[in-house]
């Protein structure tokens, strides 16, 4: 049984700190995960908290941060220009999660936590073994020109996707197709009748519980494959 959520930090001089909840699993050792969250959420959101207790069961090591825009201010989106920062905040987690584990590091996020855990991983292709996207944000809604690819083709981390098919800010068939501009490994969970927030905690079948049940698993194959 892994132990309760703690809060976690680190802080170095010469970058951004790492705060979050650390989630650690029954048995020392094996792999580890760092999680960000969305946009307009932290690393309290329910989909990451469940993520973080399930994958602890499984023996994983997870650390969910707060990137550093939501450090800097409990609400709010990110400001213009912050992407930067908020992937140096990603790199100092793994930095950090590496001191705790001695496996392989997965490095993942929701939405615009996930758009940089890409972006960094594509700098930087040793940053971590595999990526976990939850609702790539592939273009701001009802405007599909507006694509977040360009980094996609110098992707060489394998990386798995989860995305509802009623995500507004992209579609199966547009994820797909972004999907084939990856050079690395890649596979897809497509959640029926999903929005972009994907989970909810209090609704039956794949929208609850069950959603987390679907995406362990899948991650855990796709990350030993």
């Amino acid at each position: 049984m892994a132990h309760p959520a703690e809060p976690f930090e680190s802080v170095a001089p010469g970058g951004p700190a790492v705060r979050g909840l650390l989630s650690r699993p029954g048995r020392a050792g094996g792999d580890g995960l760092v999680l960000t969250h969305g946009a307009g959420s932290s690393c309290r959101a329910p989909l990451l908290a469940a993520l973080a207790a399930r994958l602890a069961d499984e023996g994983l090591t997870v650390l969910a941060c707060d990137l550093p825009f939501r450090q800097a201010r409990p609400v709010g989106p990110p400001a213009r220009g912050a992407a930067a920062t908020d992937r140096a905040g990603l790199r100092r987690a793994v930095e950090a999660l590496r001191r705790l584990v001695p496996g392989r590091i997965l490095l993942g996020g929701h939405s615009y936590g996930g758009r940089q855990a890409s972006m960094l991983a594509a700098e930087d292709a040793a940053v971590a073994d595999a990526l976990l996207l939850l609702s790539y944000p592939l273009h701001p809604p009802r405007r599909p020109p507006e694509t977040r690819t360009a980094h996609f083709p110098s992707l060489r981390t394998p990386a798995l996707f989860v995305h509802g098919t009623a995500d507004p800010f992209g579609s199966i068939p547009e994820l797909e197709q972004a999907r084939a501009l990856i050079a690395a490994r890649t596979d897809l969970v497509a959640v029926d009748g999903a929005g972009h927030d994907l989970f909810h905690a209090r609704r039956p079948g794949l929208r609850g519980a069950a959603l987390v049940d679907r995406i362990v698993p899948a991650l855990l194959a796709f990350a030993r494959a």
